[in-house]
């Protein structure tokens, strides 16, 4: 058996650590290396502008002794003369000359950060960190983020792409705040809360075989090629269920996150898809697409705003959140966005 020993060797010397110095407001501290006291700098600051103690007590809300008493305790603490009279009046040493340049400068950035709070807290500064869908990115996001932007025009927005998954876990990844997606799937870290309904959809050519039937059954796409979303993607996930529930697969073409790419090849009779409606409304008003109801089938994505739980959200997208739930009624907006945007933009 082994014993093992932590004890150091005999040989090994101990050496007591120095006691710990807990210094007050009444003692200077050891070295100007480890420790300027800004309350005395402050002091200096005021006293070095206007050259002249009352003044500066008046300035700073304290009495005239009380500036004296802080000038000398700084100036023993620095182990420097930053003052000296001649008849009668105060001037600078060298060295306070010096030190004033210096804390002109802190004092100035001292203004600027409480400037900065102010912005941030009045929504004239910041950043909001947003996360969407590549489908939402195009048709729905210019008008929920031109809607933010005339009530909070300094805002700065970064707009992030992808899936639905890839999205959660950059939001677990603290690199977005808010995500606009469908939901996929459960995350304990993550709160969803649903905010409009979606209608998918089964596009195709004016010229396909099935675009003469008024709807489509299950068994007309069987065997029919089929562009699917990328993995992850809410759209996606709809079209397998569908064809999980009737017990097969679908014959897949070509697999991609691209909807702009998805049309062009529908359009021109390469396969079958489904999309959001209002993806394809403009093509379906060109007569470039048709859509066709599945028979005994409505497909709808739930959109949902996602952020993390038990996590402080930033002014920004607690504002952006606001303007969410402002945005018209909960009956406008589960009529789809399409829908949404027309009756916000004829109510002007």
């Amino acid at each position: 058996m082994t014993i093992i020993c932590n004890r150091s060797m005999p040989s090994e010397r101990w050496v007591p650590e120095p006691p710990i110095r807990v210094f007050d407001g009444n003692l200077p501290p050891p070295t100007v290396k480890n420790m300027i006291n800004l309350n005395q700098l402050r002091v200096f600051y005021y006293a070095a502008k206007n050259l002249n103690f009352t003044r500066a007590a008046e300035k700073l809300f304290i009495t005239q002794p009380a500036v004296t008493a802080q000038i000398k305790f700084f100036e023993k603490n620095l182990g420097l003369k930053l003052f000296k009279k001649k008849r009668g009046k105060l001037h600078l040493t060298e060295e306070g000359k010096a030190l004033q340049e210096y804390a002109h400068k802190l004092f100035d950035c001292e203004k600027e950060i409480e400037t900065a709070v102010e912005e941030i807290k009045k929504l004239k500064r910041g950043t909001l960190r947003i996360g969407t869908a590549r489908t939402y990115a195009r048709y729905f996001m210019p008008f929920l983020i031109s809607r933010f932007r005339e009530a909070y025009p300094h805002i700065h927005i970064h707009l992030d792409e992808g899936s639905s998954l890839e999205l959660i876990q950059g939001l677990i990844n603290l690199k977005n705040e808010l995500v606009i997606i469908s939901k996929t799937e459960e995350n304990p870290d993550v709160s969803l809360d649903l905010f409009s309904h979606e209608e998918v959809v089964l596009i195709l050519s004016p010229e396909h075989r099935l675009a003469a039937k008024e709807a489509v059954t299950f068994e007309d796409l069987l065997g029919e090629p089929i562009i699917l979303k990328e993995e992850g993607s809410g759209t996606r996930k709809l079209v397998e269920e569908l064809f999980r529930e009737n017990g097969s697969s679908p014959k897949v073409l070509m697999e991609t996150s691209d909807a702009e790419m998805i049309k062009f090849l529908v359009q021109h009779g390469e396969g079958l898809a489904f999309l959001v409606r209002e993806a394809v409304a403009s093509e379906i008003r060109e007569d470039k697409l048709v859509f066709r109801p599945m028979k005994g089938k409505k497909m709808y994505l739930d959109v949902s705003v996602g952020y993390l739980k038990n996590q402080p959200l930033s002014r920004p997208a607690e504002a952006f959140l606001d303007c969410l739930e402002k945005l018209g009624t909960k009956k406008m907006r589960f009529q789809g966005m399409g829908m949404l945007m027309e009756k916000m933009l004829i109510q002007g």
